[in-house]
């Protein structure tokens, strides 16, 4: 009987050590994946944004842009290599750019040179330059008064005093004004340069209204917050509504179109709580298009509806990341990116700089360096001559990293999990850009155009309406897309602003 009790209690031993060691198990796989979270918080907080190579692992651990065993071996003897063809640009010096300026020139003279030797006056016989310095001059502000002069005719003579008794020399009397002018802004001072300036300050610079407030009142300028956010609301709504809506006709037409959206937090708006997150979406078209469009268009969801809505009628190639609600759109070709595929090998790799040479995440990233080395190398060609070359050489790298991921057994909710499920999951979506020389390998263009908004996010917070969200998204939507042109942007909204309200005046066509 002690024997069977025995063999039950070692029994009941081996199964609750092994319930235990399950246990303990999970409890590690959960404390890695948390120590993953909080490492990479930390990043998001203290660390360095930056996705490069050269930054993300040790000098020991560079990436290779050749797997070990097809490293080239040093050769003695010189190889012929073709390069693609490509013109040097020339180093602007200080000298170039100075001489398009305006210029003060201060001399440097002797009030009465004489000579030390025998005291006689000494003569000018040549001059020198010796240096240029770069000068700032504030802002200036002035009042542009508005004068109607009225006119009369002589020979018509004068109008009488008693209307009714001279009715003959009413007739007679020629009396004419100038044309009246109109305020762009009925009832106010606002100028197309101040609202322009106000305007290129918030959204090409991110300064917010209440900043700008207090920076002209120290210029002796009492300009209310209140009083430029109705004026900036009037011009978004009068002025660059119409222009994006051309915009929005235009992108539609073209073969490519980039997707990406971002959180706004709009305080009043009805049957929204003030702390819902609404977003902000971006569009652009591609960077091999002769002119660059960049719209925002706010809504107060991520749904994919949405997306479906402002792409309707497009059915060229849709450029996004991962996101299951651009599923929704339907009659376009779906491309994945690259960079955000990348991006989840790069937040999976390991903490410990010397396990990262060897870790599975490094060995994905050293993959997408060989993708992106192969296509940097095609940015100078044709489309057509892009889009053969892609398929001799970058498709057999792309087969070689998926039919290497496909073996990997990874579980788990880690960051590498979740790289390996994502990169897999969009497979068939980062393939697409090979059938086309114009769609770009990646969704950078609109994550470049959306970082602008998110750091003025910061300054200014939140928008107080969805009509001023709105507004916001037409004033970045013109201030984006002017920048994206190379146009001087404030000089673009002051002839914008100098025309009658609803003239289509595009920022590419100046």
């Amino acid at each position: 009987m002690s024997e069977l009790n025995s063999v039950k209690n070692d029994m009941t031993m081996a199964q609750e050590n092994a319930a235990l060691r399950s246990r303990v198990a999970v409890l590690e796989e959960e404390l890695a994946f948390v120590q993953e979270q909080l490492t990479w918080l930390k990043k998001q907080v203290f660390g360095r944004k930056t996705e490069q190579s050269s930054v993300i692992l040790d000098n020991c651990t560079q990436l290779s842009l050749f797997p070990e065993e097809e490293k080239p071996q040093t050769q003695n003897i010189a190889e012929s290599v073709t390069v693609p063809e490509h013109k040097r640009r020339k180093k602007r010096t200080h000298d170039d750019w100075m001489e398009t300026m305006d210029f003060e020139i201060v001399e440097h003279k002797e009030d009465h040179p004489v000579c030390e030797n025998c005291g006689s006056e000494m003569k000018e016989i040549g001059q020198e330059k010796a240096y240029d310095e770069l000068v700032y001059t504030p802002a200036k502000f002035h009042v542009r008064r508005h004068i109607v002069y009225t006119y009369k005719c002589p020979e018509c003579g004068e109008k009488p005093e008693n209307d009714a008794d001279h009715s003959e020399d009413i007739e007679r009397c020629n009396i004419r004004r100038a044309e009246y002018p109109k305020p762009m802004i009925p009832g106010s001072f606002c100028s197309p340069e101040l609202l322009a300036h106000i305007i290129y300050e918030k959204y090409a610079k991110a300064v917010p209204l209440h900043r700008q407030e207090k920076d002209l009142a120290s210029k002796h300028i009492p300009l209310l917050k209140a009083t430029m956010s109705n004026w900036v609301c009037t011009a978004a709504e009068k002025w660059c509504m119409p222009i994006v809506q051309e915009m929005h006709r235009l992108l539609l037409c073209g073969d490519v179109v980039h997707a990406d959206e971002t959180r706004i937090q709009v305080l009043h708006e009805e049957g929204r709580k003030a702390t819902a997150e609404s977003k902000m979406w971006v569009y652009c078209n591609g960077k091999m298009n002769d002119r660059s469009i960049v719209i925002f268009d706010y809504k107060p969801t991520r749904k994919g509806k949405n997306a479906q809505a402002f792409l309707k009628g497009f059915d060229g190639y849709l450029v996004r990341d991962g996101y299951s609600g651009y599923h929704v759109v339907t009659g376009v070709k779906h491309c994945g990116c690259m960079t955000h595929a990348r991006r989840y090998f790069v937040n999976a790799l390991p903490k410990d700089k010397s396990a990262q040479e060897t870790s599975i995440a490094a060995e994905a990233v050293r993959y997408f360096e060989r993708i992106y080395h192969e296509e940097n190398l095609l940015s100078g060609m044709t489309a057509e001559k892009r889009y053969e070359q892609r398929l001799a050489k970058v498709k057999p790298l792309l087969d070689a990293f998926f039919a290497w991921l496909e073996t990997l057994q990874v579980s788990g909710k880690s960051a590498l999990a979740k790289a390996v499920a994502y990169a897999l999951n969009e497979k068939p979506y980062l393939y697409t850009f090979l059938e086309n020389g114009n769609v770009p390998i990646d969704n950078n263009r609109a994550e470049n155009a959306i970082r602008p908004f998110a750091v003025g996010r910061k300054n200014w917070m939140h928008s107080n309406t969805a009509n001023g969200a709105k507004a916001s998204a037409a004033l970045y939507s013109i201030v984006a897309t002017a920048q994206a042109n190379g146009l001087n942007t404030e000089q673009y909204l002051t002839e914008l602003f100098s025309q009658p309200a609803g003239t289509i005046l595009l920022p590419f066509t100046i």
